[in-house]
């Protein structure tokens, strides 16, 4: 399955927001394990066996490496943003998120907010058919 540019777009303007920058691998992995799971939230079931092996041959690397980038990725955001990781998550949060659980934030946060932003008739999702 081929990932929407704009779910893309806004999980990088996301992390963005939370202090993580480009330069990390897990960045894109991150990103674009949002975009899919906005797409399918099915996947947030079997995040190792489907989503991590989705990641991987996207970007040509292994589950286990994508495992490994998103899990520095969730340390980053909750070492630079503890706060906003909490706001999405829409309640206090005793440690740092797993992998699956800032993955399920994200995207619950961003789905929240495309729907929002659709309700005032703005379309911040492009359909399946305009996709990269």
């Amino acid at each position: 399955m081929k990932m929407g540019r704009e779910e893309f777009q806004q999980a990088s303007l996301l992390l963005a927001r939370l202090g993580i920058t480009i330069n990390y691998a897990g960045f894109n992995y991150m990103a674009y394990a949002v975009s899919l799971c906005m797409q399918e939230p099915d996947r947030l079931l079997l995040v190792t066996k489907w989503l991590y092996p989705d990641i991987a041959r996207r970007y040509h690397t292994s589950p286990e490496c994508v495992e490994r980038n998103i899990r520095t990725i969730c340390k980053i955001s909750w070492e630079r943003n503890p706060g906003f990781v909490c706001e999405m998550a829409q309640h206090p949060l005793a440690g740092k998120p797993s992998n699956t659980e800032l993955i399920a934030i994200l995207t619950t946060y961003l789905s929240a907010e495309s729907d929002t932003g659709a309700e005032q008739g703005v379309q911040l999702r492009m359909p399946l058919e305009e996709i990269w």
